[in-house]
């Protein structure tokens, strides 16, 4: 008899079985209860007239409004690179022995992470009510800041000194994630700082300051609207030429609206991408793609094995 138990045991051992998740129902009624609302809201949006649905279409692959996209993305890629290579900077000089360079550190990041990013695009804008000619301190340099500071270099300084300050913060919890005993294993090969920092420390603090720095470049993509109120001629500033015009406020709004989600949808996608790509390797699992977690929404079936070896 025992030796029968054995067989069927180590023949159920083989054999891959499923589980049927248990149903709530609850569940499915406040997802019906949702549905039916957002379904009113399509169809009353769909029905209104007053949207100007056939006016979106008619401006959606305007001219003005893709020269506007290209606007908005070179501006948010530009000022990202600012503020990233601003922010591993200070986020060093942070974590200095140097007290200078520590106080400077916290006055950049207090003075740019304390005042709105509106005003600090004005005041760039207008630098030259204060320093009509910039000399950078060198004899013999002297140049017109009407001419230097164009709506578009504020813009980029305004949108990249800022950036710089928050990134700074983010770099440095990825360093400070990093154990400690791996500055001192390089220390003790004999790698300089710089060396270690470059080799050591940063590649292994991405997975900390990925997921942050993904959030951070979309939220820079959105921020860049704000350039319009220095006349630069990008999604939501073309969106209000054309509307200043033909007086179609909505449709308009809803076209960079549009816009701005398919390209927002794009980086988010390209994001978790990234992290998964960096999360390789570490104790806790990577977050799950798009496909996968859309194959888990229609799956029946969840896999068991109780073979040796097989994921659960």
């Amino acid at each position: 008899m025992s030796d029968r138990t054995g067989v069927l045991v180590r023949e159920a051992s083989k054999r891959t079985f499923t589980v049927v998740p248990a149903r709530h129902l609850w569940r499915w009624v406040s997802g019906a209860a949702i549905g039916a609302v957002v379904l009113l809201l399509l169809v009353s949006a769909v029905t209104n007239p007053r949207f100007g649905w056939d006016k979106v279409a008619r401006y959606f692959r305007d001219v003005a409004i893709v020269n506007g996209i290209g606007i908005t993305l070179f501006l948010t890629v530009v000022c990202m690179a600012v503020g990233v290579a601003l922010g591993v900077v200070v986020a060093v000089m942070q974590l200095s022995a140097n007290p200078v360079a520590r106080a400077s550190a916290s006055a950049y990041v207090t003075i740019f992470r304390g005042t709105p990013v509106l005003v600090q695009l004005l005041f760039w804008f207008n630098l030259s009510a204060l320093y009509p000619e910039i000399t950078f301190g060198l004899p013999g340099v002297s140049l017109d800041a009407n001419q230097l500071i164009t709506p578009l270099t504020a813009a980029i300084l305004g949108l990249g000194l800022n950036e710089g300050a928050y990134m700074s913060e983010i770099v440095r919890a990825g360093i400070q994630s990093v154990d400690q005993g791996q500055t001192e294993a390089a220390g003790a090969l004999g790698m300089p700082r710089l060396l270690t920092l470059a080799r050591v420390v940063l590649p292994q603090a991405m997975r900390v300051i990925i997921p942050p720095t993904g959030n951070e470049f979309i939220g820079m993509l959105k921020t860049t609207s704000l350039v319009s109120v220095l006349a630069v001629p990008d999604l939501l500033y073309s969106s209000q030429i054309i509307y200043s015009k033909n007086l179609q406020v909505i449709p308009l709004l809803i076209v960079a609206s549009i816009w701005y989600i398919i390209v927002t949808t794009v980086f988010t996608v390209g994001q978790g991408y990234l992290e998964r790509r960096f999360s390789r390797g570490a104790s806790r699992s990577a977050p799950p793609s798009p496909m996968e977690r859309l194959r888990k929404i229609f799956r029946v079936h969840a896999p068991l094995s109780t073979g040796k070896g097989r994921a659960s």
